[in-house]
């Protein structure tokens, strides 16, 4: 049988044992409740503070009702191992309930093992008591608040300790036996104590839950209480320690002739010890596998969830052990990501994604390198005229739908908007990432970026395309700097830009980009006239759109804000 097979089968075989257990009384009763239905995991303590107070106290009811019907079971069946285990050797190993059970040691141990078990109830709900009232009450946790909580397991072993102190007690008081009887049933009483202990402090871990995780709302650095291996010690007390203690103390006492030897073929009493083991061992290990299982699955599903992208998922912090301190981490750790994203996102929007990758990537020192680059600049005209006779929300509503548009038709082309200066815009191509044709992207952008302000814009416009090789890199000092790229080809694309105000096109292209684009972008243009720049020895052959032969008209102002709004919107 194939291995992965086995592993499945294993795994179907726990969840079915598991399954038998009351279990998950808390997620049974909130998904009772329409705003919680379907709930399949530990709700985060934000959660547990939005439901009612009468939600919360159904939960609270059906947790401790759930574990208490649990514990009280077992305690019961504790109590019927050590009535049949101390029938059993003192009878050699003969079931002969006529003549023994009538014996007054018998008795009375049924009696204290039901006084034990109802002392043992009292005091596990006085002990309990103040922590259900803060939770019902909704009050957040101070720190000694979350230390009494995280404590809840060790004191209701105590609780339970208590109930089997006084029912031996009560044993000493009723029962008129011997020394020797006495001690032995002694040894039976702290054996049973020893594994109901083991199995109050797993399930008051488990009915502690809601309460662990409202406690531990607010701190960073949980402390551990109760730790794995703790939980380990209790599988080994359970499963291994109190079944063979139990077989060398009665071998020890026939030895010593303290209790009659074996009467029959087979020593029942190994027999009942070893059904214990079995039976006890296995639901020890099903507890404390539960409890180290679901905050690693829990932890797995969001680690997977975050892995995928999903950076808003977080686990219920409620174990006392390690495991806690491991939820903690992991939630601080998504904390950390989630703003390292915001704040990457929020960086992107201000120097452009790939300057951005750059930096974060670690690429961030003052270096830099020539390269062959195309530039646009693309500036308003009249525009601080415009802002001296309109409302500043009237100008900032056109600067926006401008540079909306800049950076929508730049990112279709696969460019970077290097610098936003109060009307202008400088947009680069073939950095600060390397471009297969620099120069027919920048001149295709610059012909739908054309048409697209034409339609937007209410004020006219320039715009000048460049080629030529720049310097790109950081530029300033150690403690602040900027992307930005300088060369001959950024002040030509800068004189394009105002001779375009003046030009038949308000887009105006230098020969070299024409030259550097491919013969497809190429014949989208059309030569012009050929004059010298301003600062330039040399004259530069201006091109324009072939389908821009005219200077559109600007559109109006309304027209202007009904988009910006409709833009809004959309967001």
């Amino acid at each position: 049988m194939p291995i992965q097979q086995i592993r499945r089968m294993l795994h179907g075989v726990a969840d079915r044992v598991d399954a038998l257990s009351l279990r998950h009384w808390a997620t049974a009763a909130l998904r009772d409740a329409d705003a919680l239905h379907g709930a399949d995991r530990e709700l985060l303590a934000s959660e547990w503070q939005s439901i009612d107070a009468d939600l919360r106290l159904r939960v609270l009811r059906r947790t401790i009702v759930g574990t208490r019907l649990e514990w009280f079971g077992f305690r019961l069946l504790i109590g019927l191992e050590i009535f049949v285990l101390i029938l059993l050797s003192y009878t050699g190993g003969r079931m002969t309930f006529q003549a023994e059970a009538e014996h007054p040691g018998f008795v009375a141990i049924l009696i204290a093992v039901l006084v034990g078990a109802a002392v043992s109830v009292v005091a596990s709900s006085l002990l309990l008591r103040p922590q259900a009232q803060w939770f019902l009450s909704g009050e957040p946790a101070d720190a000694r608040r979350r230390e009494m909580v995280a404590r809840i397991p060790s004191r209701q072993v105590m609780a339970d300790l208590v109930g089997w102190i006084a029912g031996f007690v009560c044993y000493v008081l009723v029962a008129d036996v011997s020394a020797t009887f006495l001690a032995v049933a002694a040894g039976a009483f702290i054996l049973s104590a020893t594994t109901s202990c083991s199995l109050s402090y797993l399930f008051a871990e488990s009915a502690a839950r809601p309460m662990s995780v409202l406690a531990m709302q607010g701190t960073s650095e949980p402390v551990v209480v109760h730790g794995v291996r703790e939980r380990m010690l209790v599988v080994w007390l359970v499963s291994s320690a109190v079944p063979m203690v139990g077989l060398l103390a009665i071998n020890v006492g026939r030895q010593f002739q303290w209790l009659p030897p074996v009467a029959g073929l087979v020593d029942w009493v190994s027999v009942v010890l070893a059904l214990v083991a079995l039976i006890s061992g296995l639901i020890v290990v099903m507890l404390v596998g539960r409890s180290i299982a679901d905050p690693l699955t829990e932890m797995r599903r969001v680690v997977e969830a975050a892995g995928a992208g999903e950076l808003s998922g977080r686990v219920a912090v409620y174990d006392s052990s390690e495991l806690g301190v491991l939820q903690s981490g992991l939630n601080s750790m998504l904390d950390g990501l989630a703003e390292r994203e915001r704040i990457r996102a929020l960086f992107s929007k201000h120097v452009g994604d790939r300057v951005a990758e750059l930096a974060i990537s670690g690429i961030d020192e003052m270096t830099g390198a020539n390269t062959e680059v195309a530039v646009i600049f693309v500036d308003l005209t009249g525009s601080t005229s415009f802002a001296t006779q309109r409302d500043p929300q009237e100008t900032a509503a056109v600067l926006n739908v401008f540079f909306s548009v800049v950076a929508r038709v730049v990112q279709t082309y696969d460019g970077l908007i290097n610098k936003f200066e109060g009307d202008a815009a400088l947009i680069v191509f073939g950095a600060p990432t390397p471009h297969d044709d620099p120069a027919g992207a920048a001149l295709a952008a610059a012909r739908e970026l054309a048409a697209a302000l034409g339609e937007t814009v209410p004020l006219e416009w320039g715009m000048g395309i460049g080629y030529g090789t720049v310097f790109a890199g950081n530029i300033g000092a150690a403690s602040r700097y900027e992307y930005t790229v300088i060369g001959d080809s950024v002040n030509e694309a800068a004189r394009l830009s105002d001779r375009a105000k003046e030009s038949v096109a308000p887009v105006c292209a230098s020969g070299d980009a024409i030259a550097a684009a491919s013969a497809a972008e190429a014949e989208h243009w059309r030569p012009v006239e050929r004059i010298r720049l301003r600062g330039r020895a040399e004259e530069t052959e201006i091109y324009v759109p072939a389908t821009m032969a005219h200077r559109p008209e600007p559109p109006t102002l309304g027209s202007v804000l009904g988009n910006l709004m409709n833009l809004g919107r959309n967001r």
